[in-house]
């Protein structure tokens, strides 16, 4: 299978298309848009499309200011420079006063840590909070630098006693001197894109395989310094690991690795029962669509940004548009979504057939951000597409579940 099976132009999208959904883009970055041939077929018309999303950024702005108001507050301006924010799922609060709720909002927040399930404490003499996976501590000696907030080093915590064995050097494996262990395949992948040596530190262990506390079934476990990975392949559906397979890359699914609560492990482990007290006054129920919600895409370092306000909260390689089909610049809106989309078709002498493309999101005319299956050149700098932003599928699922109608989407240069 080559690097382009099927994918072949759809519809001609003119400017007026381009420009009817865009607000009005800097004259250097006009003059760099050209009329493109999308990935898909537009799913309504431009007006069709700025009526959905005009109704649907009034609709998320008038629930947010009730949000505030129903806490006290008089509209939606102040949330992003909040406090506190009180986590209903789990009954406890994150406070930004030692700068916890900061650093979980940009480093994963739910995903890598899990929610608060404890306050905060002081434990050893120094200021700590619980959370699912994690335990972060407040280092005042390094106020206003990164280390200001750090990572309690529980997988060593939790390991005292294990034996691992060394890892050996191989080929395609990276091995660390510091605990003379090695990593590769998904697992590198993953810690390479989720946080690296600051979130998961240095893995203590090699890969093997150990009963699951997530359910309970037998599976590739590795340890780090701060974090256990387990491999969940089911987690990336049977079709597109036979397109992994068929074209020799490396796909991803959102779930596929999952890190294992280590900060409820160590909590228990040190006689911990915290109990939650209720939202404090004032304190906003934790919701991403609290903020200013906007996906910025660069071209010219081909990676996608994800913001909620000031804050940058999930960032993720992409391939976009080549030469001749190149991705438009200027400022759009998520418009339509789709979980699965399949295409077929012909036009400009190629004729496509694609089923199955995951996650897709439309943002003006047939330009949509979705999911990737037949490449895994994101954030390579090789541009493949015919206008669409591609992802990888984990990238594309997170986005998905994030956004809503009207979010808007920012690509420049």
């Amino acid at each position: 299978m080559t690097s382009r099976p099927w994918y072949a132009p759809l519809t001609m999208i003119g400017i007026v298309a381009l420009t009817t959904l865009a607000l009005v883009a800097p004259a250097e970055l006009r003059a760099r848009q050209r009329p493109i041939v999308a990935d898909f077929a537009p799913p309504m018309t431009p007006s069709e499309a700025q009526a959905i999303v005009a109704a649907a950024r009034a609709a998320e702005r008038a629930q947010r200011i009730e949000q505030m108001q129903q806490q006290g507050g008089q509209d939606a301006v102040p949330l992003p420079a909040v406090q506190n924010m009180y986590f209903a799922s789990s009954g406890f609060h994150i406070s930004d006063r030692t700068g916890f709720l900061s650093f979980w909002r940009r480093n994963g927040g739910e995903l890598i840590f899990g929610y608060p399930i404890s306050g905060e404490m002081v434990e050893d003499g120094r200021i700590v909070q619980y959370f699912e996976r994690a335990r972060f501590e407040y280092h005042p000696e390094h106020l206003g630098t990164d280390y200001q907030v750090m990572l309690s080093l529980l997988g060593n915590e939790l390991t005292q006693g294990y034996d691992f064995p060394d890892g050996q050097p191989t080929q395609g494996r990276i091995y660390f001197p510091e605990t003379r262990q090695t990593l590769g395949g998904k697992f590198l992948k993953f810690w390479q894109k989720r946080g690296g040596l600051r979130i998961f530190g240095y893995p203590i262990s090699e890969p093997f395989e150990e009963i699951s506390p997530i359910d309970g079934q037998m599976r590739i476990t590795q340890y780090f310094e701060r974090a256990r990975f387990e491999y969940h392949p089911e987690k990336l559906p049977a079709f597109y690991r036979q397109m992994e397979r068929a074209n020799g890359i490396m796909l991803a699914g959102l779930y596929e690795v999952q890190l294992t609560d280590l900060g409820r492990q160590a909590m228990q482990r040190r006689g911990h029962t915290p109990q939650s007290t209720g939202p404090m006054p004032g304190a906003p129920v934790w919701s991403s669509a609290l903020f200013e919600r906007r996906i910025e895409v660069n071209l010219s370092t081909q990676m996608l940004t994800a913001f909620e306000g000031e804050a940058p909260v999930y960032r993720a390689p992409v391939a976009t548009g080549r030469d001749g089909f190149n991705t438009p610049v200027g400022t759009f809106a998520v418009y339509s979504k789709l979980p699965i989309q399949t295409m077929t078709g012909s036009a400009g002498g190629e004729s496509w057939y694609v089923p199955d493309i995951p996650w897709v999101q439309y943002v003006v005319g047939g330009v949509a951000l979705h999911g990737t299956y037949w490449h895994d050149a994101w954030g390579t700098g090789v541009r493949m597409s015919h206008g669409c932003i591609n992802l990888n599928i984990d990238d594309a699922e997170w986005l998905y579940r994030w956004t809503d109608i009207g979010t808007r989407v920012d690509i420049i240069y």
